[in-house]
């Protein structure tokens, strides 16, 4: 008797109810805080594994549910300083983000524009402006500018945990002004005057030459076009990525052209006759003839066998 087909369908135990084959209704989809709330758990996450391109579009995800949160847009902002995206930071910065626009435009190497926008912030002797305002004078040359903020920091005790920085831009911001108000000068004393009067004056600086409009300007007159120079036909460089490992272009003989052929089908195969053995072989006896002349059966003597 065949065996009962595993497709049948199995009666239930009894006392027990048959079992129902619906699927289970979907879930309900969440509420809009309640994807607000999820998102912002991601947002952390990203933003303390410094993830700042998935934390931007956590933001975009949050804004787009809630445009008005502003704590998704100061995270975003966040997140586009430390991602170093300050040229698309500036389209998202409002009225309300002055110091992070001066910011933005001191890292675009935009200082003038930065120090307009910060002699509007108040109060002026807020902490991050100083820096912000001595890194600008820094760069600027403005070395006894530089020094003051950050002696003006120095004041502050709350800066407690940021006082090695502080004195080591300030040291690094003293040296330069020590250099061009003493070091500079004595460098230049110890110069012994008859080598400054013997040296040749510098050269004075070459105007530049727009070369494509004296180019154009060239090959428009009938001078030029008389006076032709010769074409000299480029040569082309081999590509080092193209070259094998060890071949020197030039150097190394090229490989054979006919190297994926069957040895039978190349021009240098020769099919020869084999050589003809003329010599005695190994086993050969020599004729021995009888010492009368000619004396034997047929007057020819016997071979050796």
């Amino acid at each position: 008797m065949p065996p009962p087909s595993s497709s049948r369908a199995k009666t239930p135990a009894k006392g027990q109810p048959p079992k129902s084959k619906k699927k289970p209704a979907p879930k309900p989809p969440l509420s809009e805080p309640e994807r607000i709330k999820k998102l912002f758990n991601s947002l952390c996450a990203q933003i303390s594994d410094r993830h700042w391109k998935n934390a931007i579009k956590t933001c975009d995800k949050i804004l787009k549910l809630d445009p008005s949160d502003a704590d998704a847009l100061q995270a975003k902002i966040y997140a586009m300083m430390e991602a170093d995206q300050h040229a698309v930071a500036l389209n998202v910065l409002g009225p309300q983000h002055q110091y992070e626009r001066a910011y933005s435009l001191y890292k675009l190497q935009r200082e003038a524009e930065a120090r307009d926008i910060l002699d509007t912030i108040t109060p002026a002797d807020e902490r991050s402006v100083i820096v912000l305002r001595a890194q600008i004078c820094y760069r600027d040359g403005d070395y006894a500018a530089t020094c003051d903020f950050y002696n003006q920091l120095l004041d502050q005790p709350e800066l407690a945990d940021e006082q090695e920085d502080i004195l080591n831009n300030l040291r690094a911001a003293q040296e330069h002004l020590d250099f061009i108000s003493n070091g500079f000068l004595a460098a230049l004393a110890q110069l012994p005057a008859s080598d400054l009067e013997a040296a040749p004056p510098p050269a004075p600086p070459r105007p530049q030459v727009d070369i494509a409009a004296s180019a154009a300007a060239a090959s428009h007159s009938p001078a030029a076009a008389t006076s032709a120079a010769p074409v000299v036909p480029k040569t082309t460089k081999v590509r080092a990525r193209r070259v094998p490992k060890g071949v020197v272009p030039g150097v190394t003989p090229p490989p054979d052209p006919e190297r994926w052929l069957k040895k039978t089908e190349r021009s240098t195969y020769h099919t020869g006759k084999k050589r003809s053995r003329t010599g005695a072989t190994q086993g050969a006896a020599a004729v021995v003839e009888p010492a009368g002349g000619g004396a034997g059966k047929g007057g020819k003597g016997k071979k050796r066998k």
